[in-house]
């Protein structure tokens, strides 16, 4: 026998690893069938063609998009951090949407009754390691420090509520101690005494932002922030998925009518007994990766557990491109932006309702109004019709609150002494951010209408990347569709959407496509494909 293809030599100069590929390889090869349409050697192989984008081409942010007092800080910490503006401008504007809540509201028509709680629910898409969650910590400091302050003066006032209870309770320990001598004497008296005293409510503190809570405690802490909170997740992958498990449905419901702001929420449990939130008032903020979100982009519009409207409900979603240059920033922060943008927030902060059940009602002028009805109409319109994908349908039509709620929110940054009115220049800015925030929600949606081309990209970065190997780790050059199923890559995740990525990378050459009969019995044949030697030699475009 040959020294080179002698076993016991083998594993003696070049070890069971090195041995094990090679069993490996000889019986793949000795699996393919006897056919011409197979490659067998990279000479044989076509060029490979490079996959068409899947992701569409998205408007740049443009900084006149935000209220002039934001605009220096927002670019301010995206420059320093070197990541798109557009993660900071998203960031602070759910930020002061949740300052606002339902403290003042927006007429959109001049003689309906229809009216709109400026709580946006914003995210923001990007890859790891592409300074999203530290721009949006950055965003939401003035939110912390206020609820820092808040936290101080409650301490306060909770530890002379405290002593004031002390008191009550000693002057009522005195009382009765007074009607016992009263009790055979003047009974009547003694009853007086005995009457309970007006003790202080317990002081409360404003909360502003909730990171981890469960519905029931969430409930319970609308009850007493009546006005509305920020739900703020690093990652809201985690919370929509959570959402999607079954059981979980009440959870769904409860952040659903969270995002109007303006409705009431019963629960009733046989432990909790019963609760009712008189108002539930929810922005939300948070980032995801663009893998998880295409993949739950899918599930949601194919009709998975969700598909009820709550993704859709993300109106301030962006996806900007990355760039790749990246220049080394070292830089005191400017501070008179920051200082211009934090009492923006301060002031926000100090924003009364009408009373203490109803909201402040604005309404847009004469000319804001005439330009509100020339966007609807043609907008109505066109969601209306059948030109556009169901999903991305579903989502452009919470434009009807996004494009009043922006209006309302960038009236009371700019001009706040207006007397409850907002302006054509407010209502024009908030179309703008419309088209913008439109650019990025065709690119979400892109996943559900061209899955398979997002597949296709997905499996062959992983192919590419050294991803695709066996259990030993040893890389594979041919695969089945279960095979990758079970890594669970995102977007990958069933044999099916791995055959229907695979079958484009054939059709683009990346990959050529076996059928392996099943044996005697008969029975569908089992699809196998090979991978273009190219990627296996680390080449690939």
């Amino acid at each position: 026998m040959n020294a080179l293809t002698d076993f016991n030599d083998l594993h003696q100069i070049i070890g069971a690893d090195a041995v094990r590929a090679c069993i490996k390889a000889a019986e793949l090869v000795e699996s393919l069938p006897d056919s011409a349409d197979v490659p067998q050697a990279d000479t044989a192989w076509p060029d490979p063609v490079p996959l068409p984008d899947a992701l569409p081409a998205v408007q740049a942010f443009d900084p006149e998009l935000l209220p002039e007092a934001m605009r220096g800080w927002v670019a301010d910490i995206a420059h320093r951090m070197q990541c798109p503006p557009d993660f900071t401008a998203v960031g602070a504007l759910v930020a002061l949407s949740s300052l606002i809540g339902a403290r003042a509201v927006v007429a959109p028509k001049a003689r309906d009754d229809w009216r709109v709680v400026p709580v946006l629910w914003g995210a923001i898409v990007g890859r790891p390691g592409v300074m999203k969650s530290p721009a949006l910590s950055e965003v939401l400091k003035p939110l912390h420090r206020l609820e820092a302050t808040e936290r101080e003066q409650w301490q306060i006032a909770h530890e002379a509520w405290e002593l004031d209870c002390k008191v009550a309770t000693m002057a009522s320990e005195a009382k009765e101690k007074q009607a016992r001598g009263f009790a055979d004497k003047d009974p009547a008296k003694a009853r007086a005494l005995l009457e309970p005293m007006d003790t202080p409510a317990e002081p409360m503190a404003r909360r502003y932002v909730v990171n981890d809570a469960t519905v029931e405690k969430l409930a319970d802490l609308l009850t007493v922030n009546k006005w509305g909170l920020l739900v703020y997740r690093d990652e809201i992958h985690g919370l929509l998925c959570s959402m999607d498990r079954q059981g979980q449905e009440g959870a769904r419901g409860f952040y659903l009518t969270g995002y109007d702001g303006n409705q009431g929420h019963a629960v009733d449990r046989i432990g909790r007994g019963e609760s009712y939130v008189p108002r539930v008032c929810l922005a939300m903020l948070g980032g995801i990766q663009p893998g998880k979100l295409q993949s739950y982009v899918r599930e949601a519009v194919a009709g998975g557990a969700g598909d009820d409207g709550l993704l859709q409900r993300f109106g301030l979603a962006v996806w900007p491109d990355v760039s790749r240059e990246f220049a080394y920033v070292d830089r005191w922060p400017d501070t008179p932006a920051r200082q211009a943008a934090w009492a923006v927030f301060e002031r926000l902060n100090t924003l009364q309702p009408a009373s203490d059940t109803d909201p402040q009602e604005w309404r847009f002028s004469t000319e804001a109004q005439a330009l509100f009805v020339e966007w609807l109409e043609p907008f109505e319109t066109e969601i209306r019709g059948d030109d556009l994908h169901p999903a991305l349908v579903s989502h452009l039509s919470k434009y009807r609150k996004l494009i009043p709620a922006l209006a309302l929110i960038f009236a009371l940054v700019d001009t706040s002494e207006s007397g409850g009115v907002i302006h054509e220049r407010e209502l024009i800015r908030a179309l703008a951010w419309g088209d913008y925030l439109r650019s990025h929600a065709e690119r979400i949606y892109a996943a559900a209408v061209i899955p398979e081309t997002a597949g296709a990209k997905q499996l062959l970065d992983k192919i590419k990347a050294g991803k695709l190997c066996d259990s030993d780790g040893v890389i594979l050059d041919a695969f089945t569709p279960r095979l990758v199923a079970v890594k669970h890559w995102a977007g990958l995740g069933t044999p099916e959407a791995v055959r229907k990525a695979a079958d484009l990378l054939a059709d683009y050459g990346w990959l050529a496509r076996e059928a392996i009969p099943t044996g005697a019995a008969g029975g569908r044949p089992t699809d196998r494909y090979l991978i273009h030697p190219r990627l296996l030699n680390g080449g690939g475009a």
